[in-house]
């Protein structure tokens, strides 16, 4: 039985394509393991991108039908989408070899180094980036395994969503969707937000509270946000970007110059080339957590003055006519709130475009979509939705993206209906103005990217 890293040397990933499973399979390739996988976007005669870059670093794929596992595989790893009844569990099922979850892999890595785990419902990602950035700076020399791709790895030629760093630190995103962050047990804890997303608030609190019991040294909590406040353990080592909530680590003075912010932690200048109050606040928990392990303020700052942002987290993607087109990860409602304002401070005016995924969600969170994205429209601001992405599986269609458009109409709200994303930019066009921005946003659809890549070509 795999109880630990040096229990195996030969693992296959089914669904090795998706983000969580191709952050570990690189990270364990890099360490010294042999790595294979497969996944169903990997088609005969068909170039996959990240199938390439995968075996750039010796990783070997194949087809998603067994043929990649053998007597030689020692553990075949699978993520929750993944049922016992897929051909390829069959057979590892036939040749007795021990299946586990991502989530359980995930855990045997955070044991085996120093672990910094950053959860929260939003900003998991971008945190991870920017204390990765600042750690690598200090010369730390840190890994890191992540939900999205950082663009200083990406420029390496690599998926940049992970990386083995040689020094002891680990940077992990630990996801609560799927209640997997309760089994990690990581030297620092970071608790950035509880806002209702995937879960009702009650079980959420639940979730991130055992996050905290299970983090062995230091936990560190954004004050200024009333779920995770909830959980602090020394108010002296957290952060708050609220005066009326003081911390440890305070950030005040924010102010943003088209597409870069500025502000002061504990009276440091901090000047990041992004945009959003909400990333002030990820910059802060980073620095937060970077000084507690020794690396001086002034580092944390001279470190993200270089910060070059990650994979479709607000991804500029250039300027046409007067507008500029943004591409955003945004798929809850707070974070599709805070894309949207953080848009507003770079032209009068902001088209957003939203695609929902998944018809559990989006019914489970429809109010909070309208009452959140209601609230922050201007009115000169339009907010335009294209049909659900559906996934595959058993659900019930019983709701639409046109249901909630409806909701923001009732509301007041410059609120437009378009089924097909195809023909979204042609109708939008004349909405368009020469000091805008449009921004797109959407989750857990692949092919989102080269939605906006069609956009920005045609636009």
């Amino acid at each position: 039985m795999v109880r630990g890293l040096n229990d195996f040397k030969t693992v296959f990933f089914i669904g090795i394509a998706g983000t969580g499973m191709s952050a570990i399979a690189q990270w364990l390739a890099e360490t010294g393991k042999q790595v294979s996988g497969s996944d169903r976007y990997f088609l005969t005669g068909v170039f996959n991108d990240t199938r390439n870059k995968l075996e750039m670093l010796g990783i070997r794929c194949f087809l998603q039908n067994g043929e990649g596992i053998s007597s030689e595989t020692d553990l075949v790893v699978v993520s929750t989408a993944v049922e016992d009844t897929v051909p390829e569990v069959q057979k590892a099922m036939q040749l007795n070899i021990e299946i586990i979850k991502r989530s359980e892999l995930l855990s045997l890595i955070a044991s085996s180094k120093k672990t910094i785990a950053i959860g929260g419902t939003s900003g998991k990602s971008t945190t991870c980036a920017m204390l990765f950035d600042i750690l690598q700076h200090a010369n730390k020399n840190p890994g890191i395994i992540s939900g999205a791709g950082l663009v200083s790895i990406m420029k390496e030629g690599r998926i940049g969503n992970a990386k083995a760093g040689a020094g002891d630190l680990l940077v992990i995103e630990a996801d609560e969707s799927d209640g997997s962050i309760v089994l990690y047990k990581p030297e620092v804890g970071v608790l950035l937000n509880i806002d209702k997303d995937h879960k009702e608030m009650d079980v959420l609190m639940e979730i991130f509270s055992e996050f905290r019991n299970n983090t062995l040294k230091l936990f560190v909590v954004n004050q200024a946000q009333a779920g995770a406040r909830q959980l602090s353990r020394n108010k002296a080592q957290d952060f708050s970007a609220d005066p009326d909530y003081p911390a440890g680590y305070q950030a005040n003075g924010f102010s943003q110059q088209g597409l870069a912010i500025s502000f002061h932690i504990n009276g440091e200048d901090f000047i990041l080339n992004t945009v959003g109050k909400h990333n002030m606040e990820n910059a802060l928990a980073a620095s937060a957590v970077a000084n507690q392990l020794g690396v001086e303020l002034i580092t944390c700052a001279e470190a993200l003055k270089s910060y070059e942002g990650i994979y479709r987290r607000h991804q500029v993607l250039g300027k046409k006519q007067g507008v500029w087109l943004i591409d955003d990860y945004a798929h809850n409602p707070v974070k599709c709130a805070v894309s949207i304002e953080a848009c507003q401070q770079i032209a009068p005016k902001v088209i957003a475009w939203f695609q929902p995924h998944g018809y559990g969600p989006t019914r489970f969170l429809r109010y909070d979509f309208v009452s959140e994205i209601g609230r922050i429209l201007r009115p000169g601001d339009e907010i335009w939705m294209s049909e659900i992405f559906y996934a595959g599986g058993t659900t019930t269609k019983d709701i639409s993206a046109g249901d909630l458009i409806n909701d923001l109409k009732e509301k007041g709200k410059q609120a437009f209906f378009v089924e097909d994303r195809n023909a979204f930019l042609e109708i939008v066009r004349p909405h368009l103005s020469t000091d805008c921005v449009l921004l797109l946003m959407g989750a857990r659809d692949p092919s989102l990217e080269n939605f906006a890549k069609q956009v920005w070509e045609q636009l």
